[in-house]
């Protein structure tokens, strides 16, 4: 049979633990506060440049003691973590936004090469003076065949539901330009995307090791003790 007194002394003892806990997380929670208003921890603590469009290149820590040393008052491992938390969240949104214009320009660039090919097709047919047939779209699944004439003007889609025309050789040299600009603006998204996986990686390398570190610092306290 179960002693009353004893059921009410366990209830009593869990209640003060739990209170115990709270009370201990909140103060945890306010020195953390304090602790980041006072620290000098800043971006440029915990970076080392940038690449050419101006992404940060965040630092390796090889020695997380000196690092926390080099911070007045000494950074906590919570803060230190908490840094480059931030830091790797601000990446991981840097490769949500590459990886999408990516993908635009995957689809853009295509479109560009098609409207020159076509455009380039247009004027070499009209030194030859000779026509075009071709079929166009009348609905989905219904085509017909026209014959153009090759007159030496085309209208081009500039976006924001804007056309203009233009001669064969403004085209094409439009058409080249965009390709170019294009192609260029592609490569530099790649690299971007490259290096901001590489500071991804290197961020989650970091939040792991000063994690074990404060793991083996507080063990050692507590074997000290």
């Amino acid at each position: 049979m179960t002693d009353p007194n004893r059921a009410i002394d366990s209830s009593s003892a869990t209640k003060e633990t739990v209170e115990d806990s709270t009370a201990s997380t909140f103060r945890d929670t306010t020195a953390l506060a304090k602790e980041a208003e006072t620290s000098s921890l800043n971006l440029a603590s915990i970076t080392d440049g940038q690449n050419e469009r101006g992404i940060p290149a965040v630092k390796f820590v090889e020695d997380i003691g000196a690092l926390s040393e080099s911070f007045s008052p000494p950074a906590s491992a919570e803060i230190l973590i908490g840094a480059f938390t931030d830091l790797f969240t601000k990446y991981k949104a840097y490769e949500t936004n590459l990886s999408q214009k990516r993908l635009n320009f995957l689809q853009k660039i295509p479109e560009i090469e098609k409207s020159l090919a076509i455009v380039t097709t247009l004027k070499k047919k009209q030194d030859e003076n000779e026509t075009i047939t071709t079929q166009y779209q009348l609905a989905d699944v219904v085509y017909a065949k026209a014959e153009i004439e090759c007159k030496g003007v085309v209208h081009l889609w500039l976006g924001a539901n804007v056309m203009l025309e233009y001669t064969y050789d403004e085209a094409i040299e439009l058409l080249k330009s965009k390709e170019e600009i294009a192609k260029r603006q592609f490569d530099e998204v790649n690299a971007d995307l490259a290096f901001t996986r590489d500071q991804i990686i290197t961020s989650e390398v970091n939040i792991s090791r000063i994690y074990n570190w404060d793991l083996r610092r507080k063990r050692a306290a507590k074997t000290a003790s």
